[in-house]
């Protein structure tokens, strides 16, 4: 019936070129947005990309030695001092919510204020040479942490990482054909579109299954599936590419 064979025509010009799109969501997980960012994750390679620091595990204050409180620690409770950040803390643990693929992002967005407000390298320029380089660091990866865990999809990417499954780009061959051809046609469907009610309403349909899939990725990831919920997140990359290309579109036809 088609004549298409290849992916990129399956999906509709510059559709999988939005991979890199800020919506993809795995963009922000794995790029950097700013010059301390990029310094601090060269400095500690693959931890950085996987949310830890390089600082060594330690339940003492660098300065006082007295014992720390709290998973992570921000500030030794005896002298105030900021501490390293803790290389065992993940995303979920450094802003304070449960490890959970639902969240509150209103919360999320709050613990994520204030704690920039407290450890922003701003503060710090009359201290230490360390205090001053921990609390980059701490803004940096507070930065990350929140991008991360803001979207459901660097979420859910998130959560299978810390779980040791990863999506690589270039497994769009495995992908379910019927899917595929919904792709298509949705992609299609939009291409031709010539009014803002029409682009709309494709953006309508692409918003209620982002929905659904939310909804299925939390099942999977509380059951433990997480071979279905990797499946369903690749879904997930595909509808939220089409969502941004109905944000591109409506922005022409305006």
């Amino acid at each position: 019936m088609f004549s298409r064979c290849s992916l990129r025509t399956l999906l509709g010009a510059g559709a999988l070129s939005r991979r890199r799109s800020a919506t993809d969501g795995t963009a922000a997980y794995r790029r950097h947005g700013d010059a301390t960012e990029r310094r601090w994750a060269c400095a500690l390679g693959v931890a950085a990309l996987r949310g830890y620091s390089a600082a060594p595990a330690d339940s003492s204050c660098w300065k006082c030695r007295r014992p720390l409180e709290g998973v992570p620690a921000f500030f030794c409770s005896v002298c105030e001092v900021v501490q390293p950040p803790d290389d065992a803390a993940s995303y979920f643990q450094i802003l304070g919510c449960d490890r959970a693929f639902t969240l509150d992002t209103q919360k999320l967005q709050q613990k994520y204020l204030q704690l920039q407000r407290k450890l922003h390298p701003d503060n710090f320029s009359r201290k230490s040479a360390e205090e001053q380089e921990y609390s980059e660091h701490h803004s940096a990866l507070l930065n990350r942490a929140y991008r991360t865990l803001l979207k459901p999809l660097s979420r859910g990417l998130y959560m299978l990482e810390l779980e040791g499954v990863a999506i690589e780009d270039g497994t769009d061959s495995g992908a379910d054909p019927e899917l595929l051809m919904e792709l298509m046609d949705v992609n299609e469907a939009l291409d031709e579109a010539q009014t803002s009610e029409e682009a709309d309403g494709i953006g309508r349909n692409t918003k209620a299954r982002l929905t659904e899939l939310t909804e299925q990725i939390d099942a999977a990831l509380r059951q433990g599936e997480l071979g279905a919920a990797k499946a369903l997140l690749v879904q997930m990359k595909y509808f939220a590419n089409i969502e941004d290309k109905v944000k591109e579109k409506l922005s022409e036809l305006l």
